[in-house]
């Protein structure tokens, strides 16, 4: 009887942490930067932009943990042609001198056992024997306590690029690539070498990133090492904008010619397609990739809303003005236009729905851009859910096996869970 009001009562202590979170969240603790050795990034040319020596904020993981990493893609955006990429290494975006040399970790990256745990979601049919065992590993199934590393952003082409460009006045280092490769080289004596689990994420050119890396991952570490990887809001559409322009793909066009990309994209995708660039593109490599790959995305990306689906090239007249910052705004056409939007979503990621057994989503109905990174979204007490679970519960059940998690949200304005929604 002792023994299972213990197990009652930490099955109630595990079932009310997302309620139980205190709204006024703790100090986010700050990581300072680690510069890359300066002997690896000259070894191999791992420049940011401007020539600066890349950048990461290392915390080390503690306990249970001790042995599992979590990478972490920055994002930030590309530059698509000299005069865009002369700027962006004038800014953090291009050069580690222009950098905050310290970065609050919260979200997915939060060392707080309380914002950042993996929990088991015990609905009324659990067994008591399941819990049991649930409760043995429950100091096995955190992301706390894990290795966390931010990878600073400051080459313009989702770490992907490998080429420079010199006229003889200016140079610029489209390094990428190079960045990334050095990063894993100067963690891998860290500790990353031993690494038993490892899960690669990213935020918005992050997320991308991590299409673009996922299964490069692996190559470094030993075999046994589970690795998975998790793209919040890198899903980038290959659509047209609302005036029928290829506004998106003829960015990536230009980053990848620019920067020297297309030799480092999927062979097996690029050799698929009449345009190898496009293999730039989350939906075109998508089928290529091997490594178990979470999608965590809105299905109303508010900056594809704002730069692919309406840029402001494609709205001369400005009828998209108030829609593109308040929904309640939006007439019954341009709401079907977003509706038409998140079915493309919908359909460019079916086949990944229907067919992979190892992969995971959460796509919700949000207004938003990027969930893991912040605290409010990724776990706590009014995060937004789908069939009552927060996004690092679905990422938890996703990586840990316990059950397939591929969650899609009811069109807008059905979820009311989402932060900042606004009245249809």
């Amino acid at each position: 009887m002792m023994a299972l009001r213990l197990v009652v009562a930490v099955l109630l202590l595990i079932t009310c942490v997302p309620w139980c979170v205190n709204s006024q969240l703790p100090h986010r603790p700050v990581v300072g930067m680690t510069m890359v050795k300066n002997s690896t990034a000259t070894a191999l040319g791992a420049y940011c932009l401007d020539g600066s020596l890349p950048g990461y904020h290392f915390s080390k993981g503690f306990g249970s943990g001790a042995r599992n990493w979590l990478l972490q893609f920055e994002g930030g955006g590309w530059c698509n042609d000299v005069e865009s990429c002369m700027e962006r290494a004038k800014t953090r975006r291009g050069s580690t001198h222009y950098m905050t040399k310290v970065e609050a970790f919260s979200g997915i990256l939060s060392n707080n056992e309380s914002l950042n745990p993996d929990v088991l979601d015990i609905d009324s049919a659990a067994t008591i024997a399941l819990a049991m065992i649930y409760v043995q590993n429950l100091i096995m199934t955190y992301f706390y306590n894990w290795n966390r590393v931010k990878l600073r952003y400051c080459d313009g082409a989702s770490f992907a690029g490998d080429s420079k460009f010199d006229n003889g006045t200016s140079v610029l280092y489209f390094r990428g690539q190079k960045i990334w490769q050095a990063m894993i080289l100067d963690l891998l004596p860290k500790g990353l070498a031993h690494a038993e689990k490892a899960l690669l994420s990213g935020c918005s050119a992050g997320g991308l990133a991590v299409f673009l890396h996922c299964d490069n991952l692996s190559r470094f570490l030993p075999r046994n090492t589970t690795v998975k990887c998790l793209s919040d809001a890198g899903f980038f559409l290959d659509i047209k904008d609302v005036a029928m322009h290829d506004t998106i793909r003829s960015l990536y066009h230009g980053v990848v010619t620019l920067q020297g990309v297309e030799q480092n994209l999927d062979k097996n995708c690029t050799s698929s397609l009449v345009d190898p660039k496009l293999c730039f593109f989350p939906q075109h490599v998508l089928s290529y990739i091997k490594t178990p790959i979470f999608i965590l995305n809105t299905a109303y990306d508010m900056w594809q809303f704002h730069n692919i689906l309406v840029p402001s090239s494609a709205d001369q007249r400005k009828e998209w003005k108030y829609c593109k910052y308040n929904v309640s705004t939006c007439t019954d056409s341009q709401i079907q236009k977003l509706q038409d939007f998140r079915q493309e979503m919908l359909e460019a990621s079916y086949s990944f729905y229907t067919h992979s057994t190892s992969g995971g989503m959460f796509i919700n109905s949000c207004f938003a851009h990027c969930q893991s990174e912040q605290q409010e979204t990724w776990f706590a007490a009014d995060s937004p859910r789908l069939h009552k679970k927060t996004i690092a519960e679905a990422v938890g059940d996703w990586y840990f096996e316990r059950n397939e998690t591929k969650l899609i949200d009811c069109p807008y304005p059905c979820d009311s869970s989402c932060h900042n929604i606004i009245p249809a």
